[in-house]
């Protein structure tokens, strides 16, 4: 019997054994969709009727579209600002100062500690009592986002620089560079490049977590999906839920796939000693509120 480096390659009985167990298998989740197929045709969601408005320009000109716009803007100006949280608490978190270190650490660690549900909830009802009446559902959204994965992206940076080999700093200090520099033209350039991955899959969680606006009436895709088109047209939420579904998985392919490129681009045009990093979970792991302190130890400026 033939070997590879993992397994050992299977004989003729283990080969008929793999081939029955995937028939068996597609022979099961085929009566899976079929039996949902059959529920769904028995309320009828399968009639032309209730998909005719998702045939309609109307139905997209005012009210998919509309929703995808709110979806857009919320996840860019939430992205943008969140890249921006992470990298300031992610770099302060690497200060040799305590009083830098220790609060930054303690920000960090609370709101990747709350959930998101929660953060978007208390500043939603918080901002009225303090700027007044108005509408601030698109606000709760974009600083509940940026807060929560914020806080998860500077977890990112601290990891990303920690991931450069120590040798790499210590050289540009015995060259006679200073901190900053180090930090700016050694370690960060090395370290965005193991970042990339752990970036854009995170920014694809803040993609699909503006969703939540739906709690707070914030005009998003899944708000004119599943409140204002199924109100409108009686009886397509199935269809709703399936179109909305597939606009949602397109925008986070396509996002994956610019996180793809960027990730091949950027190790094609700069090589990089630092393993790529992997996105902390809420509670993932950490180094407590104080932290590790910098990546090296050094003179301060």
């Amino acid at each position: 019997m033939s070997t590879t480096v993992l397994f050992d390659a299977p004989g003729p009985r283990a080969r008929a054994r793999n081939i029955l167990l995937t028939l068996i298998s597609l022979a099961a989740v085929g009566a899976v969709l079929y039996g949902i197929y059959d529920g769904f045709d028995a309320k009828g969601q399968w009639e032309g009727r209730i998909w005719q408005p998702f045939l309609q320009w109307e139905t997209w000109q005012f009210y998919i579209f509309p929703g995808l716009l709110g979806t857009l803007e919320a996840a860019a100006a939430a992205a943008v600002l969140a890249l921006l949280f992470g990298a300031v608490f992610g770099l302060a978190r690497l200060s040799d100062h305590a009083w830098i270190r220790v609060p930054a650490g303690v920000v960090v660690e609370v709101f990747r500690s709350i959930p998101l549900l929660l953060l978007i909830f208390f500043i939603f009802y918080l901002a009225p009592a303090v700027a007044g009446s108005g509408d601030y559902s698109f606000m709760a959204v974009v600083v509940g986002l940026m807060l929560y994965n914020g806080s998860v992206l500077a977890e990112v940076v601290r990891a990303g620089v920690h991931s450069v080999p120590k040798g790499q700093a210590e050289a540009a200090y015995a060259v006679g560079m200073r901190k900053n520099q180090v930090m700016r033209l050694v370690l960060l350039p090395q370290a965005v490049t193991a970042m990339m991955p752990a970036i854009v899959s995170q920014l694809v969680v803040l993609l699909k977590d503006t969703a939540l606006g739906y709690i707070i009436a914030y005009v998003d895709l899944l708000n004119t999906g599943f409140k204002i088109l199924p109100a409108r047209f009686f009886g397509s939420l199935i269809p709703a839920a399936i179109v909305i579904g597939i606009i949602y998985v397109a925008l986070n392919m396509a996002l994956s796939y610019l996180a793809t490129w960027l990730e091949r681009r950027s190790r094609r045009s700069r090589k990089t000693a630092a393993a790529p990093v992997a996105a902390p979970g809420s509670l993932g792991v950490s180094a407590g509120v104080g932290g590790a302190g910098p990546a090296q130890d050094k003179p301060d400026d």
